[in-house]
């Protein structure tokens, strides 16, 4: 399916420039001297204006003799971060309990940590640490429908350092403390 875009070569060009997202998979850019064709996001050098053509399809731009960017992917469908991103949930998942900060996440991928947080938040629309503390709060609530294990006990065992924070997370996320939710369960089950 070709999508066709009202768009002048200057006004996608302004895009490029500013690296928008908005339009990735709306039109290409193919720089005439390298044969290599790009996302409208793509951070990579920019071209100069002269060698630069604009395509609709991706078809029409690997038939013209193109190849994808290596740095943007623009061959791959979703964005090139969600391999990245992927293995980071893993990493959360997979270590919930232990005290984990932003830099131990970082080394875990080989990103600095602003750099992971910054891309975590660009896919997903939250930071590391959030996205933790949603982890373990699924955590707690299974637990508090499936143990008898004290709220404290929970609280230490889903990975959280003090029973304020956990008691502050939970409320924030469901609207209730952890003895509530219990209780709302049980009454449930009733």
């Amino acid at each position: 399916m070709v999508t066709n875009i009202n768009l002048s070569f200057e006004e996608m060009w302004e895009k490029i420039i500013a690296c928008d997202r908005k339009y990735d998979g709306l039109f290409f850019t193919a720089v005439k001297t390298t044969k290599i064709y790009c996302r409208p996001s793509c951070r990579s050098r920019k071209p100069k204006k002269t060698n630069v053509e604009f395509y609709h399809d991706i078809n029409e731009v690997e038939k013209a003799g193109f190849r994808a960017c290596k740095r943007c992917q623009p061959e791959v469908e979703h964005s090139p971060h969600v391999g990245l991103v992927r293995n980071v949930i893993t990493f959360l998942v997979n270590h919930y309990k232990q005290k984990l900060i932003l830099t131990d996440i970082a080394n875990q991928v080989g990103l600095s940590p602003f750099y992971l947080e910054r891309l975590f938040k660009q896919e997903t629309s939250e930071t590391p640490r959030s996205y933790l503390e949603k982890i373990r709060i699924d955590k707690a609530t299974h637990l508090l429908k499936c143990s008898t294990l004290t709220n404290l006990e929970i609280c230490y065992e889903v990975g959280f350092q003090s029973p304020s924070n956990f008691y502050k997370v939970f409320r924030n996320l469901k609207n209730c403390s952890p003895s509530e939710y219990r209780k709302e369960f049980q009454n449930g089950l009733d």
